[in-house]
C-alpha cells in the first residue's frame, strides 16, 4: 500500500468523510523522484462542526501521526463540513511550495 493510500484510508475511516481527495504533490519540491512526502488533503466530514480550522488540523495530525513521524514531510489541508462544502466547494484547494524548495531555487 503506498502512502497517498494509507493517508486515504486512515482520513476516510478516523473522519467519516463524505467526500475527501489526497492528491500526491511531491513532484513539485526538491525531492526524488516517485516520492510521497508532500501532500494536499481535501476532507469534508460533520466531525468538523463547531470546530476552527487549527482543531480541524490538529485532528488530522493526530490521525497521521505515524505518518508524519516516517517520512511524510508536508501537508496542505482543507477541512469543511458539509454545509461549508455545499457552499464554498474546493475553493482554497491550493498546493503550497515549502521555504526550502523556494531557496532552493533563488539559488540556483
Amino acid at each position: 500500500m503506498t502512502r497517498q493510500e494509507r493517508i486515504q484510508d486512515k482520513l476516510a475511516k478516523a473522519l467519516d468523510a463524505t467526500h475527501l481527495v489526497v492528491e500526491n504533490d511531491s513532484h513539485m519540491h526538491r525531492v526524488p523522484r516517485g516520492s510521497e512526502t508532500h501532500f494536499k488533503v481535501l476532507v469534508v466530514s460533520s466531525l468538523f462542526e463547531g470546530l476552527g480550522t487549527v482543531d480541524r488540523h490538529r485532528r488530522i495530525h493526530g490521525v497521521l501521526s505515524d505518518e508524519l513521524r516516517s517520512g511524510l514531510h508536508g501537508l496542505t489541508l482543507r477541512t469543511l463540513t458539509p454545509a461549508q462544502w455545499e457552499t464554498e466547494g474546493a475553493a482554497g484547494f491550493v498546493s503550497v511550495v515549502c521555504p526550502e524548495d523556494d531557496e532552493a531555487e533563488a539559488t540556483s
